[in-house]
C-alpha cells in the first residue's frame, strides 16, 4: 500500500470515531478551546441580557425586572426626535466616506511597499507608516486642533489665511477622513504586507524572465494572492460602518460643525451618560448594532457569491 493510500485510510478511520472517543482522545485540545468559549459567554454573550433595558423603562432604584415594559416606546421617541434624520446621515455619510477612502490605502501602500529592494529601507518605511497608530487619539485631535488654528495653525500659514477650520460643517468630514487615513493606514498593512511575504519568489523570477513589468507582476500575482484578505477585511469593515470613533468625533465636535459631526454614538453618549436616560440610549446603540449585523450579514453573502468569480486578467 502506498502512502498516500495508507494516509487516506487513517483519516477515514479517524473519521468514524464517535464524539466520546474524540473527547478522549483530543481531550487536551477541547480543554484548551474551552477557556476562549467560556469567557466569551461569560463576558459577551450572558451581558446581553441588558438589551431589554431598551423595551423598559429603567429605573435603578427598582432594577431590571421592577422596571416598567414599555416596549417600542425609546424606539419610537427616537425617530421621530427631530435630529434623528441627520445623526443617521451623517452616521451613514462619515462611514461610508471613510470606508471608500480609507480602505484602498493600506492595500496601495503594501503593494508599493513589496516592491522595494533595499531591506533596511522597506523597515524604515514601515516603521514610519506604522508609528501614528500608537498615538492615542485625544493627542491626535490636540495635534488637530494646534495644526488647523485660525492663529498660529500651520495650515494656516502655509496658505496665508486664518480660518478656523473645526468651526466650518464642510470641513468636518475632510478633517476626520485624512486624520483616520494618516493613522491608520501603516496599521492596516500588516495582513496584506503578510500575504505577500508569503508568495514563492520563483513566481517574481519566472514573471521577470517572461519581460513582465512591475505593474503586471502585481496585476498578475500580487492582487490575486491579496483577493481572499481584501474580501475578509472588506466584511469587517462594512460589519462595524455605523461605529463612527466615538473618541474622535467627540473631541473635535463644535456647536458650529454639529450639522455634519452629530453622529449617532455620540448622541448615545449623551443621552445615557450625561443625561442617565438609560433605557433611550440602550434604545438608540440597538439600533445601531443591528443596522450593523443587517449590512454584515448582507456583504458577507454578497462576497461570498462573487469571491470566486474576481479576476484581474
Amino acid at each position: 500500500m502506498s502512502k498516500s493510500r495508507a494516509a487516506a485510510a487513517v483519516v477515514k478511520r479517524g473519521s468514524g470515531k464517535s464524539v466520546s472517543k474524540r473527547l478522549r482522545s483530543y481531550w487536551q485540545l477541547y480543554l484548551m478551546l474551552l477557556i476562549p468559549v467560556v469567557l466569551t459567554i461569560v463576558y459577551k454573550y450572558i451581558p446581553m441580557y441588558g438589551i431589554q433595558i431598551a423595551f423598559r423603562d429603567y429605573k435603578a432604584s427598582r432594577g431590571m425586572w421592577g422596571s416598567k415594559w414599555v416596549g417600542w416606546k425609546w424606539f419610537e421617541r427616537f425617530f421621530s426626535a427631530p435630529n434623528c434624520v441627520r445623526m443617521i446621515k451623517n452616521t451613514v455619510l462619515l462611514s461610508l466616506y471613510s470606508l471608500l477612502w480609507s480602505f484602498p490605502i493600506p492595500i496601495i501602500l503594501a503593494l508599493l511597499i513589496n516592491q522595494l529592494r533595499f531591506n533596511k529601507f522597506k523597515r524604515t518605511v514601515q516603521t514610519v507608516l506604522y508609528a501614528p497608530h500608537f498615538i492615542s487619539t485625544m493627542v491626535v485631535c490636540g495635534m488637530l486642533r494646534i495644526f488647523l488654528s485660525p492663529s498660529g495653525g500651520l495650515i494656516n500659514l502655509i496658505a496665508g489665511t486664518s480660518i478656523d477650520f473645526l468651526s466650518e460643517s464642510s470641513a468636518f468630514r475632510t478633517i476626520y477622513i485624512a486624520s483616520g487615513i494618516w493613522q491608520d493606514a501603516g496599521w492596516g498593512i500588516i495582513v496584506y504586507m503578510a500575504t505577500l511575504a508569503n508568495i514563492d519568489a520563483s513566481h517574481y523570477e519566472a514573471a521577470r524572465i517572461d519581460g513582465a513589468s512591475m505593474f503586471q507582476r502585481i496585476r498578475f500575482i500580487d492582487l490575486p494572492e491579496l483577493v481572499p484578505q481584501i474580501v475578509l477585511m472588506l466584511i469587517m469593515s462594512v460589519g462595524s460602518l455605523m461605529n463612527v470613533g466615538f473618541e474622535k468625533v467627540f473631541l473635535l465636535q463644535t456647536d458650529l460643525n454639529k450639522a455634519t459631526s452629530d453622529v449617532i454614538s455620540v448622541y448615545v453618549y449623551q443621552q445615557g451618560i450625561e443625561n442617565a436616560k438609560y433605557s433611550y440610549s440602550t434604545a438608540v446603540g440597538l439600533f445601531n448594532t443591528m443596522v450593523n449585523i443587517v449590512l454584515l450579514i448582507a456583504v458577507n453573502k454578497i462576497t461570498s457569491k462573487i469571491s470566486d468569480d474576481v479576476s484581474f486578467v
